[in-house]
């Protein structure tokens, strides 16, 4: 039997595309391995949207090449997003490398394998429609949480981003074929789902002429088994009333938004191509907090974009403060070749960039702290994610956290409870981004 083994880097959407390749190559009797080493092939699925991550990707990949030295692993295939935008140098600079494939490419993993194992180099970067946008899928999350992609590409041209040029445009998913998929995952123990592409709130417009987010929504709602929905990487200007009054009205959904809006000022948010001003922002998040009053908001803002002088900065800086998001992540303005902001005048200096992120994040942990210390004695559903026998404790989510990205619950109890419990749990203190509770019912 053919061992295969599979780095997967980057964000969730690239992440879903290494499960259906896993569930390809397992449909078709090869050996998924949990190790890297006497593997026949392993593939290393990139992502190639900043500087950081080309690195990890480029690092991941000279790994395994030192392994492929040594005789351990006998082939590489590189798919992603990398790939797509440094096709021809990953094969001239890393000879190591046996295959590389674009986003096209990863429905016929199988026959790309066969085919190196056979002695052939590939270089097989397909139109990005080919891309499967559902499908049989192996779980790399644990049974009880999945992501669901309901679209792939963009078509939105912010200024900074690379992705229209690397993934396409934006491209809906075929609804029938998201509940069904959505179905099968509630059938294999799935009990929340979390709606992914590079911009959730324009599911449909492509597809059916209209935004079809609310009524993806309610028909997901009616599967038995998924007891929680929640939505990442929402736009503010697509966040529609009939959206609010889903959520509002759909229990199964969380009140949970995550809402990327990157700058407060209208001279960066105009630079940047943004869709609408700080003034439809502020409007949005109002909206938000009127329909859903305890709606947690997640947003992502970036530092030191081309024309970001103090008083920019300061304008983002007193946004944050006075918005108070319930979770935030700040990362700096990183230039990629090919998108309008990497020729831009007035480029901001790398110390200038930390110093202005560092005094972000500063703000938002004396925020969220204050924020989890108005939560002490109120009372939560937790959703059970492991067991710690040194401190005899459970750590879960509750409805206000993502997984991986967000903040966590860790509970006492003297009940036993298994990935994917629910809990009911009283918060009794913080620390920091984390809270600390007791289970009501023990």
């Amino acid at each position: 039997m053919i061992r295969v083994g599979m780095i997967s880097l980057g964000c969730p959407k690239n992440q879903v595309d290494a499960e259906r390749m896993l569930a390809s190559l397992d449909r078709n009797n090869f050996e998924i391995a949990d190790c890297y080493e006497g593997v026949n092939a392993v593939i290393v699925n990139t992502c190639g949207f900043i500087d950081a991550a080309k690195e990890e990707a480029i690092e991941n990949i000279l790994d395994m090449a030192q392994l492929k030295e040594e005789g351990t692993v006998e082939k590489i295939i590189v798919s992603g997003c990398l790939s797509e935008r440094h096709r021809e140098e990953i094969f001239t600079e890393i000879p190591e490398v046996d295959a590389v494939i674009g986003i096209g490419a990863i429905g016929r993993i199988d026959d790309i394998i066969m085919r190196t194992l056979a002695g052939e180099k590939i270089l097989d970067v397909p139109p990005k429609e080919e891309l499967p946008l559902c499908g049989e899928r192996m779980l790399t999350t644990p049974e009880y949480w999945a992501y669901l992609k309901i679209a792939d590409g963009c078509s939105n041209r912010c200024a900074y981003c690379a992705i229209p040029d690397i993934r396409g445009g934006y491209r809906s998913a075929d609804m029938d074929m998201l509940v069904e998929e959505a179905r099968q995952l509630a059938q294999a123990g799935t009990k929340e789902i979390i709606l992914i592409a590079q911009d959730t709130t324009a599911y449909g417009i492509d597809l059916y002429g209209e935004l079809k987010l609310p009524e993806l929504l309610d028909r997901l709602c009616e599967i038995d088994g998924i007891e929680w929905i929640r939505l990442l990487y929402c736009y503010p200007d697509k966040i529609t009333d009939e959206l609010l009054e889903v959520m509002k009205n759909q229990p199964k959904v969380v009140h949970y938004i995550d809402l990327p809006v990157q700058h407060a000022s209208d001279k960066i948010l105009a630079a940047m191509n943004r869709h609408g001003d700080s003034a439809l922002i502020r409007d949005t998040i109002s909206r938000i907090r009127a329909a859903l009053p305890d709606a947690a908001i997640r947003t992502t803002i970036m530092v030191g974009f081309p024309g970001e002088g103090e008083e920019e900065f300061e304008t983002l800086a007193e946004f944050v403060n006075e918005i108070e998001f319930d979770r935030l992540g700040c990362f700096s303005f990183s230039p990629q070749e090919g998108t309008p902001a990497y020729d831009m005048d007035e480029q901001v200096d790398e110390e200038v960039k930390t110093r202005r992120g560092d005094i972000i994040m500063a703000d938002q942990l004396e925020i969220v702290t204050l924020k989890n210390e108005e939560k002490i004695g109120k009372k939560y559903r937790v959703l059970v994610e492991s067991y710690d026998g040194y401190t005899d404790s459970y750590t879960g989510r509750t409805y206000m956290d993502a997984p991986e990205i967000d903040g966590s619950i860790s509970f006492t109890t003297d009940r036993h409870y298994e990935p994917g419990d629910f809990a009911d749990v009283v918060v009794i203190g913080v620390n920091d981004y984390d809270l600390i509770g007791r289970d009501l019912n023990s």
